[in-house]
């Protein structure tokens, strides 16, 4: 059965989130905070329960107003919500709050109710082999979000001046994007010839002296949570370019987490991805390879050998900001790195601004070539 996931507050009923500020679960309601990491597990256990590292009062509070496990209890005879459409496209589930139908695509785990704004988590679809097994979560709020998309818009030297202005914000949304995190160990080995050519001078004759080296080197190197997204949406440039994250923080998997965001599941596993990864680590022991071969004249390579091997891979959600903004009839999205605020994107270009750009460059350019005709012509003179 299909099962929503709501946390409710112990103190006074209402939603609960993950506040990226405190690191804690947190009533917008009271303000009362609940310490993730005290949950013990956050996942569901073999009873479709989850359990807390709390006191009595606590627990009592909990099975009271936090009851947060629930099964669609929809009539047996009839077809199960999560079937109501045909293939993949979609599935239903019911809202816990007020009974609304969350229709979402057969990845999301996480999302928004659409009519009271309660965040909720699908547990059927984190549990088992879907499970994450690390989460690094938000430290950028949606507030902070948007107020430093709009000061990156200002800093737009060839953006047009109305789109600086940043206040077509059409929608920011924060996302857990599913990523693979490698564990990859690379070993290379090169034989090449190298060369160091000195010229000198005695008497009348200019020498020059060429000496030949056999070159061989051999290195074992270990690459740590090499990053890879595994959500067929995403870009995948667009994600490469989000890096880095600080991995320190990186905490094992607990459902409050998502609670307040949109998350989704792999659509890649860990084998289908590993050739992207090996080709990005392959190009990491080449250069390093590289640059142990230094002091010569000419390199010229005569063999190369580099060879991989997975050694580790976690199913991991990364957080990140997406910024759809709405310019001239057109949708530009940027995606925002949710722990250091990185922004990536393509704006667009201000034609008039770009002409003047490469005016203001011919002018200068015009100038200095003629600061360096008078100059000549004075020297030659």
């Amino acid at each position: 059965m299909p099962t929503v996931l709501h946390f409710k507050c112990p103190n006074c009923g209402a939603d609960m989130a993950f506040d990226s500020q405190s690191g804690m679960l947190r009533c917008g309601s009271c303000g009362r905070t609940d310490d993730i990491d005290k949950m013990a597990g956050g996942k569901s256990s073999k009873s479709g329960k989850i359990t807390f590292d709390m006191d009595e009062d606590d627990k009592r509070a909990f099975k009271e107003a936090f009851d947060h496990d629930y099964e669609d209890d929809s009539d047996e005879d009839e077809p199960a919500s999560h079937n109501t459409f045909q293939g993949d496209e979609a599935v239903q589930y019911n809202c816990n709050n007020c009974g609304a139908i969350l229709i979402t695509d057969t990845l999301t785990t996480a999302t928004s109710c659409s009519f009271c704004g309660a965040g909720v988590v699908l547990g059927d679809r984190l549990a088992g082999d879907l499970a994450p097994a690390k989460v690094l979560p938000f430290t950028i709020s949606k507030e902070e979000a948007q107020e430093a998309f709009i000061k990156w818009c200002r800093k737009g030297l060839l953006t047009p001046k109305d789109f600086m202005t940043a206040n077509r914000i059409k929608s920011i949304t924060g996302l857990y994007v599913p990523f693979w995190l490698y564990d990859i160990n690379g070993r290379g080995e090169v034989d090449a010839i190298c060369t160091r050519v000195r010229t000198y001078t005695r008497g009348d004759w200019i020498y020059t002296e060429t000496k030949y080296y056999a070159v061989y080197r051999k290195v074992d190197l270990n690459y740590q949570r090499i990053p890879c997204d595994a959500s067929k949406k995403m870009d995948d440039t667009l994600m490469d370019k989000l890096e880095p994250y600080d991995y320190a923080h990186l905490k094992d998997f607990k459902i409050p987490y998502l609670v307040g965001y949109i998350a989704e599941k792999y659509d890649y596993d860990a084998t289908q991805l590993l050739p992207r990864v090996k080709n990005r680590v392959a190009s990491y022991v080449d250069s390093y390879l590289r640059s142990t071969i230094v002091g010569y004249s000419s390199v010229s390579y005569q063999r190369k050998d580099i060879k991989l091997r997975q050694k580790h891979a976690d199913y991991t959600l990364l957080p990140v900001w997406m910024v759809c903004y709405d310019y001239q009839k057109a949708e530009h999205n940027f995606a925002m790195n949710g722990q250091t605020g990185k922004i990536v994107g393509k704006p667009p270009l201000s034609a008039g601004k770009i002409a003047a750009w490469f005016s203001g460059i011919s002018a200068g350019t015009f100038i200095l070539l003629r600061i360096l005709t008078l100059i000549l012509g004075g020297i030659l003179r």
